[in-house]
């Protein structure tokens, strides 16, 4: 999150209830710690000497902690929400930049239209024909609410809207248009609308087909508010908690998702720096983030626009109840958690104060272990930490969890929603496509040069100039032809040799060619399946075909229009948009049965298979869905969407290609081992009465185990261990330099339980701990995951395991403990087991 301004935790906090409540949980743990401390200080000075400079250590710690966590929190949650509302603000302005982009090519190929000059340029005159062809665009490029010819005063030729039929109008975008050569984007009231608010026109100028003399204007009129109205539903937030607004230069609203909460026209603050503050609209406190475009193609976009989300602070961090985390499995929700001081280093720092305050207690308890007198008040000092420590660590744990939950959530929507835009821009963009054929394929010139009874040079000269004039300017694709009824290719332009030497001559695959002379009207179109495609160099990708027709019979196939969509860049530039500058970030296009049609991961190249769960496979169009999987080694945030169309395009045209866009995020590495079959809090319960012995119980290899309290002198950071490379079976790992009150003892080797157990190395985290055994006069430390208690249990609870050693290697467990009534079973390491195996 950007600190342009200083994030003010005040402001926040009574937003947040989860805090709150985490921080009463460490101000009353802060004066337990203060009041145990004294307690110790004055009942068993002696005693507690060796856990005194611990305990005011950990105190002091949580002191300072208390202030720095709730920061950290609060600075988290605020930036989460910001992230968040930034990636929707970003991808509104994305998307209808993109959009309008396609409208710049449009009105300068169709303001060429020899059909429709003829007609403004009065060479022809019959209005209902120019109005038909009019429709007839209209019909497949549906973005469009009005389309008009205008001569050079003004007066309105044509035009297909005939619900506010125009007779002439003196609006200024005419003379601007004439006077200019390209095209003008006009966005404002408009007197040639006069019946909306705001009009979105682009006007070109028209020539006389023979002296190029200015004869007059093409106006397209894009269906503003109808595209606005479906962005908003495809990408605002479901619960509606935000407002998402398209903004002009001047920071008023253009378009509002939900106009009857923030009204078109409002002047609205805009926070394009992702400041954590607050502003105010209307009486109201919001987060905002306000995004411009930086342009698509060379097209800047209209001057000025800004996407903007904008969320009350009020329910901005609430609504978010999900299960994310009580939904993994131990062993990788323990392993995510692991990865918690890249998240957040106080949070860090109060988990491993936590584990701090399991060591003090457990050694305490070691310590105390038997004994009578002061050490047993020592004991009742240590229970009463244990007790409060326990209490507050579950309030503790929940409030780590919550923010772990609130950041893992965030990740997953964010995902979901990325893969669901990137679906979306597929669909928009091949949607174009679809378009073009078809209104190609109407090329008068194409349909009388296929009709005629002789194919001629001059024919084809005739022909590949209009192509390469289309392809100029539609440069998404690689190459145009026009092929004849036997499916002979006649003409083709070729952007460049990237994909093949020219195709001319060749025949077009017969299953093509049948497709396409079986398509019944104007309105259909065949799409070849996504896979390598012999006009496009070998490499995958889809070409469009729309069927020529006989201008006379129209019913008659005479020939088709094949464009080869340039796949490679424009999928990677879609897929780019969407991963952006994230690290760690990557997103595919792929098909139901998994195969990649597009990746930004060098991984998994086009044609690989990527291997889909069965839920991602049977998404059902436009459903998405995200996750927490392991791939690669790591811990991955996965997201995915199935396509589901724009407009008519794949929902009613009859045209179905089901595309996923799968996004993975990579969270932080799998680190194994981090399972532990129950809770670290989990109370171990003894027998009453009889003779009983305390032992000391601790995590390993996700088991409990247990040892003979008599034998364990203390336990220390697995930190202190200096790794020594020794290859001789025993599981020896290190050394340790062992001090006990202040005061070097020993150097002690340090052997991996794991390793002893199972021949695995374990995997050292912060939670690892040595224990330091003794035996005679021997030492030895035991590397172990973590520590659990030191309980007292009768000896009719210890039960002999029925596995043996064999020779030379004695068997390491030689009992079990019956705790819980029998419910829990704990593994009892024979200390003298353990030194013969590792020293005899």
């Amino acid at each position: 999150m950007t600190e342009a301004v200083r994030l003010d935790i005040d402001t926040f906090l009574p937003y947040m209830r989860d805090v709150i409540r985490c921080e009463g949980a460490l101000h009353e743990l802060n004066l337990m710690w203060r009041l145990i401390e004294s307690s110790a200080k004055m009942n068993c000075p002696d005693e507690a000497q060796a856990i005194l400079p611990t305990m005011a250590a950990t105190r002091e710690g949580f002191t300072r902690l208390e202030h720095e966590l709730v920061a950290s929190l609060v600075s988290e949650k605020v930036g989460t929400v910001l992230d968040e509302i930034g990636t929707q603000a970003q991808y509104v302005i994305d998307i209808v930049v993109r959009n309008l982009y396609e409208r710049t090519a449009d009105v300068g190929f169709l303001a060429t239209d020899n059909e429709l000059c003829n007609f403004v340029a009065g060479i022809t005159e019959d209005q209902a024909a120019a109005r038909a062809r009019l429709r007839a665009y209209a019909t497949k490029y549906t973005v469009y609410d009005e389309i008009m010819l205008l001569d050079t005063a003004g007066n309105v030729l044509v035009q297909i809207d005939e619900t506010t039929p125009m007779e002439g109008s003196d609006d200024p975008l005419i003379a601007q248009t004439l006077a200019s050569d390209g095209f003008v984007e006009t966005f404002r009231f408009s007197r040639l609308r006069p019946n909306k608010r705001l009009a979105l026109i682009y006007s070109k100028r028209m020539l006389h087909p023979q002296t190029q003399r200015v004869v007059g204007v093409l106006c397209l009129c894009f269906h503003f508010e109808q595209e606005m109205a479906g962005i908003f539903r495809s990408h605002r937030d479901a619960a509606k908690r935000s407002n998402m607004l398209l903004l002009d230069g001047d920071n008023r609203v253009i378009e509002s998702a939900d106009p009857t909460w923030i009204p078109l026209g409002s002047v609205v603050p805009v926070n394009h720096s992702a400041s954590p503050r607050l502003w105010v609209f209307m009486g109201r406190q919001y987060l905002v983030r306000t995004f411009r475009s930086g342009g698509y193609q060379g097209y800047p976009g209209p001057p000025g626009w800004q996407g903007q989300v904008m969320i009350p602070v009020d329910i901005a961090f609430t609504g978010r109840d999900t299960q994310a985390l009580a939904a993994l499995d131990t062993g990788m929700r323990s392993g995510l958690l692991s990865h918690a001081q890249a998240l957040s280093g106080p949070l860090f720092e109060i988990m491993a104060a936590a584990e701090t305050i399991r060591c003090v207690v457990w050694n305490g308890q070691v310590m105390s272990a038997g004994q009578q007198g002061d050490l047993s008040k020592l004991k009742a000092i240590l229970a009463q930490i244990s007790e409060t420590g326990a209490r507050s660590n579950a309030l503790f744990a929940k409030s780590i969890g919550d923010l772990y939950e609130t950041v893992l959530n965030t990740s997953l929507q964010k995902a979901e929603f990325v893969a669901r835009l990137l679906v979306d821009l597929l669909d928009r963009n091949l949607y174009e496509r679809s378009d073009d054929c078809r209104w190609w394929a109407l090329t008068p010139e194409l349909r009388q040069a296929l009709s005629a009874p002789v194919w001629t040079d001059a024919l084809a000269e005739e022909v590949t100039g209009i192509l390469r004039y289309i392809n100029s300017l539609y440069t998404v694709y690689t190459r145009l032809f026009v092929y004849d009824a036997e499916g002979r290719i006649v003409v083709s332009t070729e952007l460049d040799e990237t994909h093949g030497p020219g195709i001319a001559g060749e025949q077009l695959d017969a299953l093509t060619l049948s497709r396409v002379k079986a398509l019944r009207t104007e309105q259909d179109y065949y799409v070849t399946p996504f896979g390598p495609d012999p006009f496009y160099g070998g490499q995958s990708t889809y070409t469009y075909h729309a069927a020529v027709r006989d201008p006379l019979r129209p019913d008659r196939v005479v020939g088709g229009v094949g464009i080869v969509f340039n796949s490679a860049p424009e999928f990677t530039a879609m897929l780019r948009s969407g991963v952006g500058e994230r690290p760690g970030m990557q997103a595919l296009f792929v098909d139901r049965a998994g195969k990649v049609i597009a990746s930004s991961d060098p991984g998994m190249p086009v044609g690989a298979q990527l291997g889909l769960q069965t839920e991602v496979q049977q998404l059902a169009s436009g459903r998405s869905l995200s996750k927490v999987v392991e791939r690669g080694g790591n811990y991955t945030i996965m997201g995915s969407a199935a396509s589901q169309g724009y407009r008519e395009f794949k929902t009613s045209d009859g045209y179905r290609d089901d595309v996923i866009a799968v996004v993975y995020d990579a969270l932080g590495a799998v680190r194994e081992g981090q399972g532990r079959s129950a809770d670290l809090e989990l109370p171990l319960v003894g027998l009453q009465g009889g003779e009983r012995a305390e032992y000391a119980t601790y995590w390993g290899v996700g088991k409990l185990f247990a040892l003979s309290a008599e034998h364990v002198q203390e336990a220390v950071s697995a930190a202190k261990l200096t790794s020594v490379p020794v290859d001789d079976g025993r599981g020896r790992v290190g050394l340790m330099a062992w001090t006990q009150n202040g005061r070097e003892q020993a150097s002690v080797w340090v052997f991996d339980l794991c390793l002893l157990l199972t021949g695995r190395r374990a995997v050292v985290q912060k939670s690892s701990q040595i224990i330091v055994l003794r035996h005679q006069d021997r030492l030895l430390g035991l590397l172990v995951d973590a520590l659990h208690g030191v309980t007292e249990f009768r000896t009719d609870q210890i039960i002999p395991t029925p596995f043996g050693g064999n020779a030379g290697r004695p068997a390491l467990v030689r009992a079990f403990i019956k705790a819980n009534g029998g419910d829990v079973l704990v593994q009892v390491v024979d200390v003298k087991a353990c030194f013969e195996r590792v020293y005899d």
